[in-house]
């Protein structure tokens, strides 16, 4: 298990997750390739307008401008229309599921690929077209076409028609909900890689100081997306303290509330590592699946409880969702999270900070979504068959009391607001302790 990552490497994290950054990578390549290849065209071409390569463009100026403005046009319409229906369709769908789900479709590679299709073809195009010159504008008197450069356009073209249809093809496929869910579990699985220790692995441990901690208050607001340590482990190394964060990755901060809690020997000024911390903690406006385990996992409760939400009523959904949290918590309770501790160059932990419980995240899988189950069978069935399934992943029984607390309440809904048979809702009890035994019973 790794630390934060260097402030180059959460730069990187950013970029990749942006729409952005590809599309401008497009047009700078796109501007480049304009000006590049009109002058490979001017070396290559021979006296009399021969060109060497015999399957470039064959027409004069004034066909090769028609078609690079076509082809501009064309395609800056295209985009604009295109990405227009896009987000008319992503806003129908967050409203049904979750808005956290647009997340998901800005880092999507196939959306931002095609966007730098697009835009990177159009301003290449653009780039070109201002090189043709017909006879009477161009110096002495002789035309200049770009063949090479206007070739290059028309293939360029014909790869964005073939980009919009994969572009098309692909956001049918992503606005089904059963792919937004299969997005989210990979999302999930990819932090808890970055983040978990590996099954069997011994977690680091570290000790605090005796005594009352001072508290240090945060000075601003938002999401913990990231802290970055070796500051803080520099400044409290050069204080003589130890530092214990207050929230978890994930959590929300208020400006003025409690930040951290510091064990400083001597009564050493705390005044440099106050300003560490606070640079190295960083706040952001939304939450972020590169450090926060519990992110996903809640997008996935989002779309069950959207599911449960009388004006969808669509519990298949919600017991799909439902089979992506049991999986999700199945690898939650076999690598635990653990908390980070971090060291000066002597070995004196200087920085803990504090992880998701394993309790924690099954109240955030399990706590709404028995909230709003109530009169659906199916789901009620599934949330029983999750609770066997967690239980028979878990380690020692380590999370035993409290899936035994939500099977009460699971099986007190059951009786209360559905019609299942009561023999139906016993096994379910028995199957947990089963489970919870280390056996797992036949079906009957």
């Amino acid at each position: 298990m790794t630390g934060p990552p260097a402030p180059l490497s959460r730069l990187w994290s950013r970029v990749r997750g942006s729409l952005w950054p590809l599309p401008v990578l497009a047009i700078v390549v796109a501007i480049a390739l304009g000006i590049g290849l009109p002058a490979l065209d001017e070396v290559l071409e021979q006296p009399g307008g021969e060109h060497p390569l015999i399957f470039v463009f064959g027409g004069g100026p004034s066909a090769a401008r028609d078609l690079l403005a076509a082809i501009a046009g064309s395609l800056i319409s295209v985009t604009g229309l295109t990405f227009s229906f896009t987000v008319v369709a992503l806003q129908l769908s967050s409203s049904q599921h979750s808005p956290r789900l647009l997340q998901t479709f800005a880092t999507d590679r196939v959306v931002q690929l095609t966007l730098a299709q697009l835009v990177g073809t159009f301003v290449y195009a653009l780039t070109v077209l201002r090189t043709v010159r017909t006879e009477d504008a161009a110096s002495g008197g002789f035309a200049v076409v770009p063949r090479l450069s206007v070739t290059v356009g028309f293939v360029l073209t014909l790869a964005s028609v073939v980009a919009i249809v994969l572009f098309l093809g692909h956001l049918a496929t992503s606005l089904r909900v059963e792919t937004m869910l299969r997005d989210v579990h990979d999302e999930a699985t990819a932090t808890y890689d970055r983040e978990l220790p590996r099954p069997g692995e011994q977690p680091e441990r570290g000790s605090l100081p005796m005594g009352p901690p001072r508290l240090l208050t945060a000075r601003s607001s938002g999401f913990v997306v990231d802290v970055v340590h070796p500051p803080v482990v520099r400044a409290a190394r050069a204080a003589g303290a130890t530092v214990l964060l207050v929230p978890r990755m994930g959590d929300s901060v208020v400006a003025g509330t409690p930040l951290a809690h510091v064990w400083a020997g001597g009564g050493e000024d705390t005044a440099a590592l106050d300003d560490a911390l606070q640079a190295a903690v960083h706040l952001g406006f939304e939450r972020s699946p590169a450090h926060d385990v519990a992110y996903s996992l809640r997008k996935v409760v989002d779309i069950a409880v959207r599911a449960l939400s009388p004006g969808t009523n669509d519990p298949t959904t919600a017991v799909h969702a439902m089979s992506h949290v049991s999986a999700l918590l199945g690898q939650l309770v076999v690598r635990p999270p653990v908390p980070r501790v971090f060291r000066d160059d002597e070995g004196v932990v200087r920085l803990v900070l504090p992880p998701w419980e394993v309790p924690a995240l099954i109240r955030v899988g399990l706590e709404e979504p028995l909230q709003f189950a109530g009169g659906q069978p199916a789901v009620l069935r599934r949330i029983a068959g999750l609770l066997r399934e967690v239980a028979w992943r878990a380690p020692d029984g380590g999370v035993e009391a409290a899936l035994r607390e939500y099977a009460v309440r699971l099986v007190d809904l059951a009786r209360e607001t559905t019609s299942v048979d009561e023999a139906e809702i016993g096994r379910w009890e028995r199957d947990l302790g089963e489970a919870l035994a280390g056996r797992w019973a036949p079906a009957p």
